[in-house]
């Protein structure tokens, strides 16, 4: 299991938002064009026992010299995701990365998970409506967009996003905890990603967030993203 499985997930999908990254603190900023396409700067580290679980892991892969999270290797492998035009990144430590991720079409990102609605949009009449919708029934076939390794570890980590199954809040923690430790579940739960994006024009609503002017923020809960209890739908408006 390569190091850089997580940080793929968690740049990518969402997007606006990126995240699947148990966890972490992450900040993702950034603007959508006109024109659909998006440039994303991302700012994340993983925290301290959930970097320490993947050392373990690479190690028992026989890696051992490489940086918990690769930035280079996380490009190389997010460079080729479907409606990415290009990544640049680079580690600010060995646990932590910066960088930005340029989008080249929002609504082909990630193929729209196969035609089920990850990412939608509307025009009508100069309203514009974009509405982001993740559920167990397309989770896992956005992570399966995203890379084969991001869907074999969150199956690792028993995470409903990747496998569909129907369990709450709790249990999911729970289960990470008599699985791997406390620790590990107290990081997951308390790990969200927050996200501020500026539209090409003035948001006259929005679901799931705040929002100024054409600037929308969203604070997302981690578990929320992991688990799916319910589904999580975002939407912006604006003309």
């Amino acid at each position: 299991m390569r190091q850089f499985f997580l940080c793929k997930a968690a740049i990518l999908l969402f997007g606006l938002f990126a995240v699947f990254l148990p966890s972490c603190t992450a900040r993702i900023d950034g603007s959508l064009s006109a024109d659909r396409s998006m440039v994303l700067s991302v700012n994340m580290s993983l925290g301290t026992r959930m970097a320490a679980l993947i050392r373990s892991l690479s190690a028992a892969g026989g890696q051992t010299d490489a940086p918990v999270l690769d930035a280079p290797s996380i490009a190389r492998s997010m460079s080729g995701a479907p409606g990415v035009a290009s990544v640049t990144l680079r580690n600010t430590s060995t646990a932590a990365i910066e960088g930005q991720v340029r989008i080249s079409q929002i609504s082909e990102f990630l193929s729209a998970a196969d035609g089920r609605g990850f990412i939608t949009f509307q025009n009508e009449g100069g309203a514009y409506r974009m509405e982001i919708n993740i559920n167990r029934a397309n989770g896992p076939s956005v992570i399966e967009l995203l890379s084969s390794d991001v869907s074999d570890y969150l199956n690792a980590l028993m995470a409903p996003i990747a496998s569909g199954e129907e369990i709450t809040r709790s249990e999911y923690l729970e289960l990470i905890s008599s699985f791997y430790n406390r620790g590990i579940s107290d990081e997951i739960a308390s790990s969200r990603i927050r996200s501020s994006i500026e539209f090409p024009g003035a948001i006259t609503g929005i679901r799931g967030g705040t929002f100024s002017g054409r600037r929308a923020t969203f604070d997302i809960p981690l578990l929320d993203l992991l688990v799916l209890e319910t589904p999580l739908i975002y939407e912006v408006n604006w003309r």
